[in-house]
């Protein structure tokens, strides 16, 4: 392909901290194309059908989508995934002879940042059959709940500060049920999954307590995943390890996400290697 048809972008507003350009430019050139993936600001004031007929006369092939504009990428496609019909929102843009094709990638990833978490831990492989704890109702934790529900969990458990917000969510997947944010020991009992959604834990945001009363009652050998990745230790997934529960951090679903996009673009999934795990990384800490 020529430099022009590869050109892709990361949509946001702002966008300039994403680290989406770093992860598709590597496996771009790993692929002999140019890497060409930028970081392309829209602002929310703007017409967001009109930003992408733009963009798809300057060459672009298709783009991904962070906040705020995931629910507007969804309002302004001509086609959407399952999984972004369910969500109402769209990460992953495919620009194909003047239509715009949706999809959302980002509870797919979260599992297979899971899958590789366990191939890893053979003996978290139950998982599957054992009741899912979500901390958080956020955009994150309805693509999780909702890729939990394709997964074929039969108990999947949310908690968040504000109950509301939480019962919103329990449309996405069958045999959803919400608990007091108070009551999260209690809902953690025998869970073979917990995951953190929420934005507490993340550098510059206070501690997610209670931690040590939740990994006490998960089930043996539990998944304990958090989305975060700044830190990429967070605190909980330290006393996860220290409680002998297998920890899954935040690169899992940042890197996989964005490799199922790659696959929607070029028909082919890219390798996570060491060596981009290792520049992200380093990009990471860099802050």
């Amino acid at each position: 392909m020529s430099e022009t048809r590869d050109r892709l972008a990361i949509i946001g507003w702002p966008v300039g901290h994403s680290r989406s350009p770093l992860i598709h430019n590597h496996w771009l050139a790993a692929a002999g194309r140019a890497p060409n993936y930028v970081a392309h600001p829209i602002d929310p004031n703007d017409d967001f059908r009109a930003a992408l007929e733009g963009m798809a006369a300057e060459g672009f092939i298709g783009a991904n989508v962070t906040i705020p504009h995931k629910e507007a990428a969804f309002a302004a496609m001509d086609e959407v995934s399952v999984a972004a019909q369910s969500l109402g929102a769209v990460n992953t843009i495919s620009f194909k002879q003047g239509r715009f094709m949706g999809a959302n990638t980002d509870g797919d990833g979260f599992l297979l940042g899971l899958e590789t978490a366990m191939d890893q831990a053979v003996s978290a492989a139950g998982w599957r059959g054992r009741p899912a704890l979500v901390l958080g109702a956020g955009g994150a934790a309805r693509a999780i709940i909702a890729a939990l529900g394709r997964a074929g969990i039969g108990d999947i458990r949310l908690t968040n500060r504000t109950r509301k917000k939480a019962e919103a969510l329990t449309a996405l997947a069958d045999n959803v049920s919400v608990g007091d944010w108070g009551a999260r020991q209690q809902l953690a009992e025998g869970c073979g999954l917990l995951v953190n959604t929420t934005s507490l834990g993340m550098t510059g945001q206070p501690p997610l307590d209670g931690v040590s009363a939740m990994l006490a009652s998960l089930g043996d050998g539990a998944l304990v995943a958090d989305i975060v990745y700044a830190p990429l230790e967070t605190d909980l997934l330290r006393a996860a390890r220290a409680a002998r529960h297998h920890a899954v951090d935040g690169l899992g679903m940042l890197l996989n996400q964005a490799a199922l996009s790659f696959e929607i673009w070029f028909g082919a999934r890219p390798e996570i290697d060491a060596t981009l795990r290792a520049a992200l990384i380093a990009d990471i800490e860099k802050g």
